[in-house]
């Protein structure tokens, strides 16, 4: 018997001696790792025959189609482990992974064969080498990895692996064997493993390299996803005349929009000077016009006119055959108690609680905020203090009424501080700040 700490004594190097040209090695681990066999290739390539057992169900847990095999996704950390394992970062850094693997693939054709424990019960990890005068038990060997052969620095604080000889040796080769042929208890995994292995050097289309980014980005996203807040298309608003004036990306973004005011109540559209940022908004109005929503649109003087423009009976009016309905404020109108909108609404009878949806373009110049309570004010109170815009808006916009969805549009919805951006995604809120910690970013999208 003989003890290796992998740090002065490393059980690689005492492999490179006792793997020998006819020699069998029997491996039962966790994991296996192409950069395991890097650093044994000229043993492993001159040995008889190698056997390799996944201790557990690897390979095995999900089948998916060859055909449909480049574009697998694996989801196991013990067969991701086949690429390299966490610990084994340096030597992918290397850049030589493709050419490793190749190697490894046509040495696994030629000599290897891997079968999985397909049940949940449990198993040792050992590695054995077999040769005509002894055999050679190491264990326990976790993990056919550089790490576990002392080439590379795990994260154990210890790493000590015991080799022992005949007779003791001989009784685990036997277990290994009977283990082996038990097809109750293992599968063939050869081809799975191979196939996987295949992928890191088969040259991969541009399009598997933008799904995997997509998939890496989204996939907590998509995992959210339900019917309940994806658009419902029975609405039929893709077939309005605003929907087929948008580009691509104005589509993704108004779809986009949609799925975070269902989700979240609120959404900022971040899109830079000249992107369409006023037509993205109009598709999602026809969405909600088309729910029997009614839409309020808040907007500087000087931007009133393409609103009213879009609303009109005009023959100017590019979108008249979707008959968008939706009211038009200034933002100086929630200043005023009295007096007539710029549609001819007067203000002291505006039932403003009744706006399922209000769109406030240019909305950073609501940056700035006001004193909002979290708590409704008594009627004394409210009646004594003069609102400016920001808190009528919140007051009585947003806080009374039906609830009220907020799309903002803006180039520049952070200006000077983060609390500009804050102060705006009360609006959503109904002003509860101490929602604003969890949701902050999940509302802020600046969709391209």
């Amino acid at each position: 018997m003989e003890i290796f700490n992998n740090t002065t004594k490393v059980v690689k190097d005492d492999l490179v001696k006792k793997i020998q040209s006819g020699s069998k090695v029997s491996v039962a681990a966790a994991c296996f790792s192409i950069y395991a066999y890097q650093a044994l290739r000229y043993e492993l390539e001159c040995c008889d025959e190698f056997q390799f057992i996944f201790t557990s169900p690897t390979f095995i847990a999900e089948k998916t189609p060859k055909e449909r095999r480049e574009f697998y996704i694996p989801r196991l950390n013990r067969e991701k482990g086949l690429y390299g394992t966490e610990f084994e970062v340096r030597l992918r850094n290397e850049l030589k992974q493709k050419a490793v693997a190749k190697e490894c693939a046509d040495w696994m054709r030629k000599k290897a064969a891997f079968r999985s424990n397909k049940t949940w019960e449990g198993m040792n990890n050992f590695l054995i080498v077999e040769n005509p005068e002894d055999t050679y038990t190491y264990m326990p060997v976790n993990s056919f990895t550089t790490v576990d052969m002392g080439c590379e620095r795990g994260n154990n604080i210890s790493n000590i692996v015991t080799r022992f000889e005949n007779p003791a040796s001989k009784e685990l080769l036997n277990l290994f064997n009977t283990i082996w042929n038990d097809k109750e208890k293992l599968t063939d995994v050869t081809s799975e493993v191979i196939d996987m292995i295949s992928t890191v050097y088969q040259e991969n289309a541009p399009e598997l390299i933008y799904f995997m980014t997509l998939y890496h980005i989204f996939s907590e996203f998509l995992d959210d996803i339900s019917e309940d807040v994806l658009p419902n298309e029975a609405t039929g608003f893709k077939n309005s005349v605003i929907w087929n004036k948008l580009y691509h990306f104005q589509k993704d973004a108004a779809l986009g929009i949609i799925n975070k005011l269902e989700q979240y109540n609120g959404c900022i559209l971040a899109d830079s000077v000249g992107l369409g940022k006023t037509f993205t908004a109009l598709a999602v109005i026809k969405y909600y016009e088309g729910r029997n929503k009614n839409v309020l649109v808040l907007c500087p003087k000087k931007l009133s006119e393409n609103w009213m423009t879009y609303r009109g009976n005009l023959v100017n009016n590019p979108l008249a055959a979707d008959r968008l309905r939706y009211d038009v404020l200034y933002h100086t109108d929630l200043s005023r108690n009295r007096g007539m909108t710029s549609i001819g609404l007067p203000i002291d009878r505006i039932n403003w609680g009744n706006y399922d949806l209000v769109v406030i373009d240019e909305s950073h110049n609501f940056r700035n905020g006001g004193n909002v309570d979290e708590e409704e004010d008594d009627d004394e109170q409210h009646e004594e203090r003069k609102e400016n815009r920001y808190q009528k808006l919140m007051n009585r916009v947003i806080r009374t009424g039906v609830k009220t969805k907020v799309l903002m549009l803006s180039a520049t919805p952070v200006n000077n501080r983060f609390g500009d951006l804050k102060n705006q995604l009360q609006l959503a809120y109904e002003g509860r700040s101490r929602y604003q910690v969890w949701i902050l970013y999940g509302i802020y999208h600046c969709i391209k």
